[in-house]
C-alpha cells in the first residue's frame, strides 16, 4: 500500500486532442484516489492552445511574426499581420462558440464576413456546386446552422495554428507536435538537440503553465502521460521547466508511445528530464514506486520501471501480479476543465466527426484484444495480450458514477476491439437499468455481430462502430490472420448500417506481398460497400512494420526481408523497414486511394471507374460488379 502523504499530478501533455480529455489521467486519478492516494490531473495540451488564442498570447503571436526577416514570412503570417486587430477580436467568441458557451454566435460565422479567411478556407473550393451555390450547401442544406458554424470555426483555428507554425516552430500541429523528433527515432539526438534550444513562445508559455500547476497542487510526484510521439517532446519540455522550479519532484514517464517504443531503452539522457519510466498498464507499476518513494519498498522491488544508476539505464520488474481489470476504480475528470474544451469540426463526414466533435467520457470495456492474432499488430505486447474484461455490472456501475461526475452521458468505448459477449451483457445491463447514453467503439466485423445483436447496440444507445477491414482482400486478410472475409464485414457492417448505426472502416496499403491488382480491388470493395450503404466513412493508412508484431518478429513467413536496425541505437525502437520483393508503386497507389474515398465518403464518384481515382496506370478491377451486392443477398 503506497502512502497517501504523496501528492501525485498527472499530466496530460500537448498536444492530444482538443475536443475531450486524453483518458490515461483520469483512469490513474481515478485509481490513485481508490488506493487513498493525493491524486490530482492537469491539461496542459488544451490549457497551451487556449493560453496562446487568448488576446495576450495572440499578441506576443504577433510580435513573432513581426520579427521573422522578410524571406521568412509566408502568405499566412501577412494575413495574420494584416488582419490582426479582427482576429484579436473575435478569437474569445470563435473559442466560446466551440466551448458550447456561446451558441448564437454561429449566426455572425455563418455570414462569411465574421471571421477573417486564411488559406485553409480555400478547402471549401473542393464542394463545387453551381455558380453562386454555397459551397456547403450540399453537407448541411438549409438547416445545420451550429454545425456549419464549428466546421468555419474550425478553420479559423486551423489558419491559427499554421502561423505558429510559419511563425515560432515549423513542427507544431494540433495533433502532432515534433512527432518526427520522437517517432522511431534510434536516438536521442534529435529531441536532445531541440530540448537544448532556446525556449520559444510556445516553449515559454508551456513553462509558464507548468510553474502555475506546481504551485497550485504541490506535487510530489509528476506522471507525464505519452500516448503519441506527437507528445514526447512538450512532455520533455514540461519535465524540463520542472527540474528548474523544483528539482525535488520525481518526474514519471509512461504511456502508449513509452510501452510500444521504449521497451529497450538504454539512453542515460532521458533521464536529464525524468527519473523513472514505466511500462505498460501502469497501475502496479505506480504503487511499487510509490511505496519505495515513501520508504516502504526498495529499488529491487520496482515493477516494470527504468531508472538511471549512474550513466548505467537499469530496468527492474520485481513480478507482481497486474491489478484486475475489476478493481481499477473509476475514472474521474476532476480537476479537468470539461467546459473548456473545443468541440471542432474538421471533417464533414458525419462518422469521422467524431473523433474531434464533442465531449466523450473514455472507457474500456475490457484490457486487450480478445482475438490477438493480426500479424500486423503488436500482439506480443501487454496492451493487447492480455486480455481482462470487467463484468457488465461493473461497467454500468462505472458508466453511471461518470455521468453523475461530468453531467455528460455520451461514451466513446477506447478497446482494441470490443468482444461481442461483452458488449451483449453491456447492451442488455443498459436497458434493463434504464441508463440512457450514446456509446461508440471500435470492433472485429465478425460474425457474432447478427443484425438482431447489431439492434440490440443499437437500442443501448450505440451511434457508431469503427473496425478493421484492411486490405479488402480475401487473399492477404487470410495472411494476416484477420479472422474475416469481405464478404462478412459486408454482411456485418449493412446489418449496424440497417439498425441506424455509422460505420467506420479501418484500410491498409501495403501490406507484405500485396499486388497492384490486390490495391485495385481493394478500392472496388471499398466503393461497393460505401455504394450500398455499409459503411459510412474510412481512412486508409500505409502499413508499417513493427518489431513486436508478427510480421516484424517472423518476416520470412510474409515474404519480406527486415532492414537491420542500428546496432548501437538506445532510445525508441519500433517501426522497422523491409523490404518487400513484389514490385508494387505503394506511393503512387496510395494517393489514389485517399482520393477514391475521400470522395466516397462525401457521396461523388461511387459511379466512377476505380481506375480514375489513381494518378498512375492501374489494371482493371477484377471484383465483379455485384459482388457486394450478392454477398448481403447470400443466404447466410
Amino acid at each position: 500500500m503506497s502512502s497517501p502523504s504523496l501528492r501525485v499530478l498527472a499530466v496530460i501533455p500537448p498536444m492530444t486532442q482538443l475536443n475531450t480529455p486524453y483518458p490515461s489521467t483520469a483512469y490513474l486519478t481515478g485509481f490513485l484516489r481508490s488506493r487513498a492516494v493525493d491524486a490530482h490531473q492537469v491539461d496542459l495540451a488544451l490549457a497551451l492552445v487556449l493560453e496562446l488564442f487568448s488576446p495576450a498570447g495572440l499578441r506576443e503571436v504577433r510580435a513573432a511574426v513581426q520579427a521573422l526577416p522578410a524571406a521568412q514570412r509566408t502568405p499566412q503570417t501577412a494575413w495574420f499581420d494584416a488582419e490582426f486587430d479582427t482576429i484579436t477580436a473575435v478569437t474569445p467568441r470563435v473559442l466560446a462558440f466551440l466551448q458550447g458557451r456561446d451558441p448564437t454566435v454561429a449566426h455572425r460565422i455563418n455570414t462569411r464576413a465574421f471571421l477573417p479567411e486564411g488559406a485553409r478556407f480555400a478547402s471549401l473550393d473542393h464542394y463545387v456546386g453551381e455558380e453562386g451555390e454555397d459551397p456547403l450547401a450540399w453537407a448541411f442544406g438549409a438547416l445545420g446552422l451550429q454545425d456549419r458554424a464549428r466546421h468555419l470555426a474550425t478553420l479559423f483555428l486551423n489558419d491559427l495554428a499554421d502561423v505558429l507554425r510559419d511563425a515560432v516552430d515549423p513542427r507544431f500541429e494540433f495533433v502532432r507536435y515534433a512527432e518526427k523528433l520522437a517517432a522511431a527515432q534510434a536516438y536521442f539526438d534529435p529531441l536532445s538537440e531541440a530540448l537544448a534550444e532556446p525556449p520559444h513562445l510556445i516553449d515559454r508559455t508551456l513553462q509558464r503553465l507548468t510553474r502555475e500547476a506546481l504551485a497550485a497542487h504541490r506535487p510530489d510526484v509528476v506522471l507525464l502521460s505519452v500516448p503519441f510521439p506527437g507528445s514526447v517532446y512538450a512532455a520533455l519540455r514540461i519535465a524540463q521547466a520542472i527540474k528548474s522550479e523544483r528539482p525535488e519532484v520525481v518526474c514519471v514517464l509512461g504511456g502508449g508511445y513509452v510501452n510500444t517504443e521504449l521497451r529497450e531503452l538504454s539512453e542515460p539522457r532521458l533521464f536529464d528530464f525524468v527519473d523513472y519510466v514505466t511500462l505498460d498498464a501502469g497501475e502496479r507499476p505506480l504503487l511499487a514506486l510509490l511505496e519505495h518513494l515513501a520508504g516502504k519498498r526498495s529499488k529491487t522491488r520496482l515493477v516494470r520501471t527504468f531508472w538511471r544508476d549512474g550513466e548505467q539505464v537499469r530496468y527492474t520488474n520485481f513480478v507482481e501480479p497486474d491489478v484486475p481489470f475489476d478493481d481499477v476504480g473509476t475514472p474521474t475528470w476532476d480537476g479537468l476543465p470539461l467546459d473548456g474544451y473545443l468541440s471542432l469540426l474538421d471533417m464533414l463526414n458525419p462518422m469521422n466527426r467524431l473523433w474531434s466533435d464533442g465531449r466523450w467520457n473514455k472507457l474500456t470495456v475490457a484490457h486487450g484484444c480478445y482475438w490477438k492474432k493480426c500479424s500486423f499488430c503488436d500482439v506480443s505486447l501487454d496492451y493487447i495480450s492480455r486480455y481482462e474484461a470487467a463484468s457488465a455490472t461493473v461497467l454500468v456501475d462505472r458508466i453511471e458514477a461518470i455521468v453523475k461526475e461530468t453531467g455528460q452521458t455520451g461514451f466513446h468505448f477506447v478497446d482494441e476491439a470490443a468482444p461481442p459477449k461483452a458488449l451483449k451483457a453491456l447492451a442488455e445491463e443498459l436497458l434493463k437499468r434504464g441508463v440512457a447514453i450514446s456509446w461508440w467503439g471500435n470492433i472485429r466485423f465478425e460474425k457474432t455481430f447478427t443484425p438482431e445483436l447489431c439492434q440490440l447496440l443499437a437500442d443501448s444507445g450505440c451511434i457508431a462502430i469503427s473496425g478493421g477491414l484492411e486490405v479488402a482482400s480475401d487473399r492477404l486478410l487470410q495472411l494476416m490472420k484477420k479472422g474475416v472475409s469481405v464478404e462478412q464485414v459486408a454482411r456485418v457492417t449493412k446489418a449496424f448500417a440497417d439498425a441506424g448505426v455509422l460505420v467506420h472502416a479501418y484500410l491498409m496499403y501495403g501490406f507484405p506481398t500485396q499486388t497492384t491488382q490486390d490495391t485495385v480491388d481493394a478500392l472496388e470493395y471499398v466503393r461497393q460497400l460505401f455504394e450500398h450503404g455499409c459503411i459510412h466513412s474510412g481512412f486508409f493508412h500505409r502499413f508499417a512494420c513493427t518489431v513486436h508484431s508478427p510480421v516484424g518478429m517472423n518476416p520470412a513467413a510474409y515474404g519480406v526481408t527486415l532492414q537491420p536496425l542500428p546496432a548501437d541505437a538506445r532510445f525508441a525502437k519500433n517501426d522497422i523497414a523491409f523490404i518487400d520483393p513484389t514490385p508494387t508503386d505503394h506511393d503512387g497507389l496510395g494517393q489514389g486511394l485517399k482520393k477514391g474515398l475521400y470522395n466516397f465518403m462525401h457521396g461523388i464518384g461511387l459511379d466512377h471507374d476505380i481506375r480514375s481515382w489513381f494518378p498512375v496506370r492501374v489494371p482493371k478491377t477484377t471484383v465483379p460488379r455485384r459482388f457486394i451486392e450478392r454477398a448481403l443477398t447470400a443466404p447466410r
